[in-house]
This record gives C-alpha cells, sequence and structure tokens, in this order.
C-alpha cells in the first residue's frame, strides 16, 4: 500500500480530524507492537504529531494512516515510534546517580577490570546519547585506561532517529548542559566550549556500543551486566508491562548489580523478592539464596 495525495496541498495537520476510536486505533496498535502505554492525555500529542505525518505522506485521515501503517510497518515504524516518545535528557542527568557510581558502584568494577576481569554497563533507553556519555565519562574519570581494559557501556533505545544523533556525538549548544563543578571537562575538551556545535571527547566513544532494541522484545545479548539506567523510561508503560521489565532487568544483574531508574518511577511486583532499595531510585540485586521477601503491592 503507498500513500496517495489529497486534493489539499495546504493542509494542516491541526484541520484532520481525530476522534475517541481514531486514538484508539493508534494506542492499541502501539500497545500490540512496542508495549507502549498511551494515556488519553497524550490525544493532544499524538494528533498533531501524527497529524504531520498524515500531511507528509498525503493521506486523508488517520483511518487511512492506520491502514497505512499496518500495510508498511517496515519503512513507517520509525516515523511512528519518533512521534509517540518524547526524548528529554541532558548530561548527567540526576546526577546523584553518577555520584553514587563513582563513589560505590564503579571503583570496585574497575579494580576487576585492572585484574583482566569483565565489566558491563547497559544504558536502556539512551535516548540521544547523553547518558551513555556521562557514563564513559565517570567510568574515565576514574580510570583512564579504560579503553584498554574489557569495560564496555551498551546503549540502546527503539528509536533509530535518536540513535543516529547518539552515534554522532555531536549537539547544539542548548544541549550539552551539566551540572556545576567539573562535570563538563569529563564529556567535552574546553576548546568546544564556544562552539555552536560541540564534539564529545573522542576517548568516549570506543568505550559505546549503540543498538536499536525494543525493551519489550527479546534481548540478545548475552551475559550479565554490572550496572543497568533505565531511567523515565517505564512511564510509557502499563502497570504489568513496568513489573515484567523489572524482573527481567533483576535477572540479567548479578548478586549485587545496581539498577537505576527515573526519579518518578518505583520497582514493584515480582522484582522486589529480588532487588533491595540502595539510594534514591537506586536498587542492588539481592545476594543468590537470600532475596528480601516480596513487598506489598503497591509498596517500594
Amino acid at each position: 500500500m503507498t500513500a496517495q495525495p489529497t486534493s489539499s496541498a495546504f493542509r494542516r495537520s491541526a484541520d484532520i480530524p481525530f476522534v475517541e476510536s481514531d486514538f484508539a486505533r493508534i494506542a492499541g496498535f502501539a500497545k500490540t507492537e512496542y508495549g507502549l502505554h498511551l494515556e488519553p492525555s497524550k490525544k493532544a500529542m499524538i494528533h498533531s504529531r501524527l497529524g504531520k505525518r498524515i500531511v507528509v505522506l498525503g493521506l486523508e485521515d488517520f483511518s487511512a494512516y492506520h491502514a497505512y501503517l499496518q500495510a508498511n510497518l517496515e519503512q513507517e515504524s520509525d516515523h511512528f515510534i519518533s512521534a509517540l516518545t518524547t526524548n528529554v535528557t541532558h548530561f548527567y542527568r540526576e546526577h546523584h546517580h553518577f555520584t553514587q557510581l563513582e563513589d560505590e558502584v564503579l571503583p570496585p568494577l574497575i579494580a576487576r577490570a585492572r585484574n583482566r576481569g569483565r565489566v558491563r554497563l547497559w544504558s536502556a533507553g539512551c535516548s540521544s546519547g547523553q547518558e551513555p556519555y556521562s557514563l564513559a565519562g565517570s567510568v574515565l574519570k576514574l580510570c583512564p585506561e579504560a579503553a584498554r581494559l574489557d569495560i564496555k557501556i551498551l546503549a540502546t533505545d527503539l528509536d533509530p532517529f535518536v540513535l543516529r544523533r547518539a552515534e554522532e556525538g555531536r549537539y547544539p549548544a542548548e544541549d550539552c548542559k551539566t551540572p556545576p563543578g567539573d562535570w563538563e571537562a569529563r564529556i567535552f575538551d574546553p576548546v568546544e566550549r564556544n562552539k555552536a556545535q560541540r564534539q564529545i571527547r573522542p576517548e568516549l566513544r570506543p568505550l559505546i556500543t549503540f543498538r536499536r532494541l525494543n525493551i519489550n522484545g527479546p534481548w540478545p545479548m548475552p551475559g550479565l551486566f554490572d550496572a543497568i539506567m533505565c531511567r523515565n523510561m517505564a512511564i510509557y508503560f502499563d502497570k504489568a508491562t513496568q513489573q515484567s521489565l523489572w524482573l527481567r532487568f533483576a535477572e540479567k544483574l548479578p548478586a549485587g548489580g545496581m539498577l537505576f531508574i527515573g526519579h518518578s518511577e518505583r520497582v514493584t511486583g515480582p522484582a522486589t523478592g529480588l532487588l533491595e532499595t540502595a539510594g534514591v531510585t537506586a536498587y542492588r540485586k539481592c545476594a543468590q539464596g537470600a532475596p528480601r521477601p516480596s513487598l506489598p503491592e503497591g509498596k517500594d
């Protein structure tokens, strides 16, 4: 199926009707294909963003777009996903997590790597790359020779457009904010400071592998991760999907491994028997054979 131009070449997205049945079809498709839970409060955003896509494709309405999406999912999925998700991030966002990493989590991992051990970190929902580059900056601060050791950061996201930007490692100056202190120097050389487009330090890039991943689909990565960051992604999922995700993360951590989540998120459900609170929205995998009891539903 291919898009057909409409009679009006000057339509606005706001002029395309968006009724309850349209929202239900779009929300149902997003849930079935990607596990995304679209609240009714997102209707205006969906109308605006997908309406613009409908205009670009020259389709008549949301019903026609739904049919087009089903028939052309491989080609259209990138645009669909990008329209439905919001990528808000910055370098060292919620920097208390990185302080905890540098003070508590990374030193023993780096000692292991220096003793020829393996260290793996995962930025799940990495968006345009600020989080994994921040992780790499923290690693290099403590271990300048990290690129010569077996220390790797996996950075995954569903949106291919933000992944391409992440791989470039080049950002407008307004997207390069960091907390006060020496955090900025870990990401950018001083010569980049006054540039309109700033390039990340070249030594950060070799530590990171960027991959596209539907977090609610299969995870092809072998082995465990010593620390996982998945911050402000679970807010896109319903409660059952969130609880399944927490459990899958717990199973990807060794005893003592760390999970960092978003400021408005809490681990609930079966994973509470495997993860114990270890800081502000930070959780540690319980020692094998000594899981803590599951908490009542809705408690953290």
